[in-house]
């Protein structure tokens, strides 16, 4: 269904006053929304929604709780993962024919792990105006409340559902300078944990938040080893939830014969793969380099 872009007012709600909103340039806006708590909203964000032709969003249902909170009478369409060919199109039409278009996600700052970054990169190639309107994001909300170092950080989003490419993906991101940082699942966290703990180390530090700004917030912290053994036990957990892993401690590189020796042990119990890949994260060596290596002890008759 094609949404009217007729915006019937170009008002929001805020503590029980109604406040005019000015009418947008054309242009696609980038609206970061909460990501739970209502109130985690940005006067910005509220006059942008209230004052667009349209708000493009991945559920308009989800949404729709946001503008019915703040009294905000833009129309609402779908724009998601499953209907890109057929919406990008029009929201396009629509920007280049001097509408202003609202794109937000379902909590926090889109493109994310969220659609719309092909959207933003064919308005900017059409010459049309991109407008960012930050606000709040669960992978900042994460970062701040960890306690691990946020000078530097690797955002991976979401890894893959299965273990094997967990376990590679993981062993890619296992060298990243400064702090990693994951979205996943209540019902994926426990295994994912114990992969990370297997590939990056039973030892680095690492946090995992929960809830973020909602009722029944949690943030839990401790090594890899511990987390991954504490949600193996428990119930699976309910909700949103943000892992971080800290940085990789530096440790001086082994020797030639303390490399073979760790390698044989992994080799006793592992493939050749998943022993290159975990003394790959312990070492911050290539793992190339080592995957080599343990084709040569395994064929020597050395490793298992």
């Amino acid at each position: 269904m094609t949404a009217s872009t007729e915006n019937p007012r170009r008002s929001f709600v805020l503590a029980g006053h109604e406040l005019p909103a000015d009418r947008l340039e054309p242009g696609l806006y980038v609206v970061a929304t909460p990501i739970g708590n209502l109130r985690d909203v940005t006067i910005r964000a509220l006059a942008t929604l209230a004052g667009a032709d349209l708000i493009a969003c991945e559920d308009t249902r989800v949404t729709a709780k946001l503008t019915r909170h703040y009294g905000i009478g833009a129309p609402l369409t779908a724009y998601h993962d499953h209907n890109p060919a057929e919406a990008r199109p029009r929201l396009l039409a629509e920007i280049a024919g001097g509408k202003s278009v609202a794109l937000c996600s379902d909590a926090g700052t889109p493109l994310v792990s969220d659609p719309g970054y092909r959207l933003v990169r064919e308005a900017a190639a059409a010459g049309l105006a991109v407008v960012p309107v930050p606000g709040a994001s669960a992978l900042l909300a994460g970062l701040t409340v960890a306690g691990l170092p946020t000078d530097a950080f690797t955002f991976a989003g979401f890894l893959p559902p299965k273990s094997a490419g967990r376990r590679n993906r993981l062993a890619e991101l296992a060298s990243a300078p400064g702090t990693l940082v994951f979205y996943e699942s209540p019902h994926r966290v426990a295994e994912a944990l114990g992969d990370m703990a297997a590939v990056l180390g039973e030892t680095r530090e690492a946090a995992v938040a929960r809830e973020l700004t909602k009722l029944h917030e949690t943030t839990r912290r401790g090594t890899l080893g511990e987390l991954a053994a504490a949600y193996a036990r428990e119930p699976e957990p309910k909700g949103e939830i943000v892992v971080l892993v800290g940085p990789a401690a530096e440790r001086p590189a082994p020797g030639a014969d303390e490399l073979d020796a760790r390698l044989r042990d992994l080799l006793a119990r592992e493939s050749v793969g998943a022993a290159a890949s975990a003394l790959a994260a312990e070492t911050g060596l290539p793992r190339r380099e080592i995957y080599q290596r343990a084709l040569a002890l395994r064929s020597a008759g050395d490793g298992g």
